[in-house]
């Protein structure tokens, strides 16, 4: 049995899937937390949270890295760490720092620095010639309205969020003075953490959104597959589902693979990483959008293993210790699944939906839905689901149109006042 340091996590799915994949591993876990109550008000009523699993729980300042490494060097000596990880993109650093102080199987620390900074994500990719957005970075106003040479329509990006966070399409210099200053008007993030005050400005891309789901160990990358996503909530970027496997050409499916593997080779994100890269698949060929170095959210690891019967939450636990994951392929009776996820147009209060039955559907595989009395806003993010929907399909592609159907009954139910 192993004993593995978690460094933060998310307070969504993966809050409870990685403890899961620790605890089915036969492994146990110490949590390493600045604010455990970020993750109790959370739970489920009347339930433990699943981060409550662990062996021990400890509280740190996970936002010192300075102070934090010298503090899990101590923590080591008396406890005995075999890996460390994190499901949480703003602590991915401070693990792989921390995997790496202790002598631990890790990633290369500064590959993951690079890839959690999509603008230094951007600069390493460019110099290595894997194609991408034209882009800009500024941090002047005066800066950023000369970076008209790329040409509106733009996407606004912060360098240091996630979930699509202050993304935002602009057509105007007056759009572009809204979104830039909606994300100076954001200066600290969710945990806590000081942001960069860097804008990045790209291009906007054509073409449908893969990710390319892949597992790298002992010097070898692992193509698992390719799962497309839908966007919606314009001028947002809004995850609003996903299917695996995307319903892709073999030709497309090869060109968004490899253009994946070129931008984890740039990066160094070629040992000891479960990795998400998204590409736009557009009329000039694949771009990158972004790498990120840890498993697929919104579900998709679900969306895999109920397909390949391959656990990829396991498998970031395996190469997080070092070993060998396990990447066999069983006939789980599915061709593909899809997820959608039900997103607030309106802002107020849940008083209603209508999910009744769903769960007893025979395609359906989960079925998650926010309970009435909800404060909702619109949303402007992936963090403002009001719940979500996976469906299989036995015959071949088409769990993503029965997932669509679904959601819009459910849609047909939701009352927001």
């Amino acid at each position: 049995m192993a004993h593995l340091l978690v460094v933060e996590s998310w307070v969504g799915s993966m809050s409870r899937l990685l403890p899961r994949a620790i605890q089915e591993g036969g492994h146990a876990f110490t949590f390493l937390t600045r604010d455990l109550h970020h993750y109790l008000r959370t739970a489920p009523e009347g339930a433990a949270h699943p981060l409550l699993g662990a062996r021990n729980v400890i509280t740190a300042d996970t936002n010192d890295p300075d102070a934090l490494l010298p503090f899990v060097a101590r923590l080591h000596e008396v406890l005995g760490f075999d890996g460390v990880l994190t499901s949480c993109d703003y602590y991915l650093p401070t693990a792989a720092l921390a995997a790496e102080r202790l002598g631990l199987p890790a990633p290369d620390a500064a590959a993951v620095r690079d890839a959690c900074r999509k603008d230094t994500t951007r600069r390493v990719l460019e110099a290595a010639g894997v194609p991408g957005p034209r882009f800009a970075v500024h941090e002047e106003w005066a800066q950023i309205t000369a970076a008209r040479d790329i040409g509106y329509p733009l996407v606004v990006k912060p360098v240091d969020l996630c979930a699509g966070m202050y993304v935002r399409r602009v057509d105007d210099e007056t759009q572009l003075a809204a979104a830039v200053a909606a994300l100076a008007d954001f200066p600290v993030n969710a945990r806590g953490q000081r942001r960069a005050p860097a804008v990045l400005l790209e291009e906007l891309l054509d073409g449908p959104e893969v990710s390319v789901e892949t597992v790298s160990h002992a010097g070898a990358v692992h193509v698992v597959g390719v799962t497309d996503k839908s966007i919606g909530g314009a001028p947002a970027f809004i995850e609003t589902g996903h299917m695996f496997p995307a319903a892709l050409t073999t030709a497309e499916a090869d060109d968004a693979t490899r253009t994946a593997l070129d931008a984890l080779e740039a990066l160094g994100l070629t040992e000891g990483v479960v990795a998400h890269t998204e590409i736009k698949l557009t009329s000039a060929g694949p771009r990158v959008v972004e790498v990120n170095p840890r498993p697929a959210g919104n579900r998709i690891t679900e969306l895999v293993r109920h397909v390949t019967g391959i656990d990829l939450v396991a498998a970031f636990v395996d190469v997080s210790l070092g070993r060998a994951p396990d990447l066999r392929r069983t006939d789980t009776g599915l061709r593909s699944a899809a997820v959608g996820f039900l997103v607030p147009e309106a802002t107020g209060t849940l008083t209603a939906v209508d999910g009744n039955g769903l769960g007893s559907l025979p395609d359906v595989l989960e079925v998650e839905l926010a309970a009435p009395g909800r404060q909702v806003r619109a949303a402007g993010s992936n963090n403002e689901y009001l719940g979500h929907v996976m469906v299989g399909d036995p015959e071949g592609t088409g769990a993503r149109a029965r997932a669509e159907d679904l959601l819009g009954e459910l849609r047909s139910g939701l009352v927001i006042r």
